[in-house]
């Protein structure tokens, strides 16, 4: 079995709950409404391993999807969930990526968990800001290579929970501390609680390294 393969079964047995800060017991990351005046949540859509090459790919496959207890929207036709996984595919790029969902997600607004791991990102898409109410979003193991792409994430105010490892930049020297710096509200990085000690770290570091920060944020990506 490859390293890949291993660290996705590790993913699939600790998913995200987006409406916790940690990672919770149970396998599933949206719970189901009883009370009639909440709509049905059901599980993420699971587009995992569907080999798109881009996020304009996921309306076509959408279409032959077929995924046991996602309940659909009786009016609309979509699908009722607030979160989506597009992990292990072959996406290099997010372009209308907030469109696509809007057209098959039901409120759509208030998707708070994204898993867009092993693909091959090279930057992270601004269309991921548009999705305010994010709150767990993984990234890891894509070709993301310059971290002040990190930057773009301070837009996104409900954000708790990220991932990145496995990407170039995380031979960046200063990393975690450049992360938990620019993204001060994260609970769990890099599946890894963020304690007291990394946050006064990470103060320490951003004092240190204010006059690099602010040219990395300058650098155009």
């Amino acid at each position: 079995m490859e390293i890949r393969d291993i660290l996705t079964a590790l993913q699939n047995m600790a998913l995200v709950d987006p409406n916790k800060t940690s990672e919770p017991e149970n396998s599933s990351i949206a719970s189901t409404s009883t009370t009639k005046s909440s709509p049905v949540v059901g599980p993420p859509l699971d587009l995992s391993f569907k080999c798109m090459l881009a996020a304009s790919d996921i309306k076509e496959e959408v279409q032959n999807h077929i995924q046991e207890n996602l309940p659909k929207s009786p009016r609309t036709k979509k699908y009722s969930c607030n979160a989506i996984r597009l992990n292990n595919n072959s996406m290099s790029d997010m372009n209308g990526f907030d469109d696509t969902v809007q057209e098959i997600i039901e409120n759509s607004d208030d998707v708070a968990w994204i898993d867009v791991s092993f693909n091959e990102l090279q930057t992270i898409d601004k269309v991921i800001t548009k999705f305010q109410n994010l709150k767990v979003l993984y990234l890891h193991g894509n070709m993301i290579n310059k971290i002040q792409e990190v930057n773009k994430l301070a837009a996104l105010p409900h954000l708790r929970s990220l991932t990145l490892h496995g990407n170039p930049i995380e031979t960046e020297k200063g990393y975690r501390q450049y992360v938990l710096s620019a993204l001060p509200g994260l609970k769990t990085f890099d599946f890894s609680g963020v304690t007291k000690q990394d946050r006064a770290t990470a103060n320490t570091w951003r004092s240190m390294n204010a006059k690099a920060m602010k040219n990395r944020k300058n650098v155009p990506s």
